[in-house]
């Protein structure tokens, strides 16, 4: 089943999302990390991150572009982080979909993996309520990851939006469905 949180910056999504996956039991944990190590800076944060999953006994996947192309052991229980940084690797990076086919590159690669792994839980940001007008480029980043966010919206079982660490359902699969 596939998961969605969503969440303002410091909401408390990633912690949210990561006691579903560890909630889920003994099972394989997944962690595929998109954010892209551009400088010394995120280098120690993706280092620090590892650390924190390691107790959590997750296997760190790390993918920047090309989401299609992982693969995870059947049944396993992933957890995607974050959808906001593959989508700007995507249409941004030298070998990335482009703006144009980001969403639906990104799409393939969600299904794939659903139809590989027991439970999918994907984070992704809400980048859209701060009423700021940004520059073209950024539009165009809002307006692709937000179809994206629509789209995973309509393929989940669930969607969870986290605000001050408390986790509002929009969509709920109820238990026996699952």
């Amino acid at each position: 089943m596939i998961t969605v949180i969503t969440g303002g910056s410091g909401s408390g999504k990633s912690a949210y999302a990561e006691s579903l996956i560890t909630g889920f039991g003994e099972k394989e944990r997944i962690y595929i990390a998109t954010m892209f190590p551009f400088d010394e800076e995120s280098r120690r944060r993706i280092q620090r991150h590892r650390r924190m999953r390691a107790e959590k006994k997750f296997t760190t996947i790390e993918c920047y572009t090309d989401l299609k192309r992982v693969r995870v052991p059947e049944g396993s229980c992933v957890l995607l982080e974050c959808m906001s940084n593959l989508a700007a690797n995507e249409i941004f990076q030298e070998n990335g979909a482009g703006a144009e086919h980001t969403a639906d590159a990104i799409l393939e690669g969600v299904k794939r993996l659903s139809e590989q792994a027991q439970e999918l839980v994907i984070v992704t940001n809400e980048i859209f309520s701060d009423g700021i007008e940004y520059d073209a480029e950024t539009r165009t980043y809002q307006k692709v990851l937000g179809e994206i966010n629509r789209r995973l919206a309509r393929l989940a079982g669930t969607v969870t939006e986290v605000v001050y660490g408390i986790p509002v359902h929009h969509k709920k699969q109820p238990e026996e469905e699952r």
